[in-house]
C-alpha cells in the first residue's frame, strides 16, 4: 500500500474471549470483521459518532479528523465490538502518523496492542483483534497459541444485549481453592489441546467455574443453548465474553447441521478462526 496516500483503511476481526475456563486471558479472532479509516469512505460506510469507541481510540492515540466505519459485528453481544473498534482506532492513528507501510505496522503492534489493552481494561479481546489466530494474554505479555485445528465456529447470537461492565459488577471478588484449581487446569489443558489438536480433550477443557453460571442466570436461553450444542455433536462451547452470545467449535462438515439445532429465538453464524489479525487496507 502507498505510504503517502491520504486514504487509510483497517480491517479488524472479531473475537470471542475466555473461551470458558480463561477469563479475561484467552481470545479467539473470529472471520467477522468491522473496517474503518479515513479519508475516502465507502458508499455503505456511518461516520464514527463522538463516542464511538474507534473515534475515542483514535484521538486518544493523536489521530486528527473524522473517520468512516463499516462493521459486520453485533454490538454488545459477546463478540468483541469495542475491542476491535479500539484496535481498529489506535491502529489508524499510527498510520497517520506513520504512514501505512505494513512492516512499520507489524513492529509498532506491541506498542500499539497495550494502548488498546489499556483502554479495553483487559487485554483478551483486543489481543485477538490485533494478532489474528488464539491468543494467551498475560500482564503485558501475549502469545499466539499455535493449533493443527481448522474448525468451524458457530457463534449463535440472542436478541438480547449484555453490558460488559455491569455484568463484571455482578461477579465475585474472591473464588474458592477449589474453583482456582479448576480453573487453572481446565486453562491448561485448553492451550494444551489447541496446540495439540486433541480435539477429545475440549469439552472437559472449557469448563469454568468463575464467570459463566453467573453470568447465565441473566440469560438462561444461552446455558441452554450451549448444553444444546454439545448434545448435537459439537466439540465444546462456552459464553462468548460476557455474553449473550454463544460460541461451539466443531467439525466444519457437521456445522450446518449443528446450526439448525440452535433455537430460533436468534441469529446464526457459521464462522472459522481468523488467522490473519489487525490488517491495513489500501483504498
Amino acid at each position: 500500500m502507498n505510504s503517502t496516500s491520504n486514504s487509510i483503511a483497517v480491517r479488524v476481526p472479531a473475537s470471542s474471549a475466555n473461551i470458558g475456563p480463561g477469563f479475561d486471558v484467552l481470545g479467539m479472532a473470529l472471520s467477522l470483521h468491522l473496517e474503518a479509516g479515513f479519508g475516502s469512505s465507502p458508499a455503505d460506510s456511518i461516520e464514527a459518532t463522538q463516542n464511538h469507541p474507534v473515534l475515542v481510540a483514535f484521538k486518544h492515540c493523536g489521530g486528527q479528523g473524522p473517520l468512516w466505519v463499516r462493521s459486520q459485528m453485533p454490538m454488545g453481544k459477546g463478540l468483541g465490538f469495542s475491542g476491535a473498534a479500539r484496535v481498529a482506532g489506535v491502529s489508524l492513528a499510527h498510520a497517520q502518523k506513520n504512514g501505512s507501510d505494513e512492516i512499520i505496522f507489524r513492529n509498532a503492534q506491541t506498542e500499539l496492542l497495550a494502548i488498546a489493552s489499556e483502554l479495553e481494561g483487559h487485554p483478551d479481546n483486543v489481543s485477538a483483534s490485533m494478532l489474528g489466530g488464539v491468543v494467551a494474554s498475560v500482564a503485558g505479555s501475549t502469545v499466539r497459541i499455535p493449533t493443527p485445528l481448522d474448525p468451524a465456529i458457530i457463534v449463535w447470537v440472542p436478541q438480547e444485549q449484555t453490558s460488559t461492565r455491569e455484568s463484571r459488577t455482578k461477579l465475585p471478588t474472591t473464588v474458592s481453592f477449589a474453583d482456582a484449581v479448576f480453573n487453572v487446569g481446565r486453562t491448561a489443558l485448553l492451550v494444551a489441546a489447541f496446540a495439540s489438536g486433541d480435539i477429545s480433550a475440549l469439552q472437559t477443557a472449557t469448563q469454568d467455574r468463575l464467570h459463566q453460571d453467573l453470568r447465565f442466570k441473566k440469560v438462561p436461553a444461552s446455558q441452554a443453548a450451549m448444553l444444546g450444542c454439545i448434545d448435537a455433536g459439537a466439540w465444546c462451547a462456552w459464553l462468548s465474553g460476557s455474553g449473550p452470545t454463544i460460541a461451539a467449535m466443531c467439525d466444519p462438515a457437521d456445522a450446518q447441521n449443528i446450526a439448525d439445532k440452535f433455537p430460533d429465538q436468534g441469529s446464526t453464524m457459521v464462522l472459522r478462526i481468523a488467522a490473519q489479525g489487525a490488517q491495513l487496507l489500501a483504498i
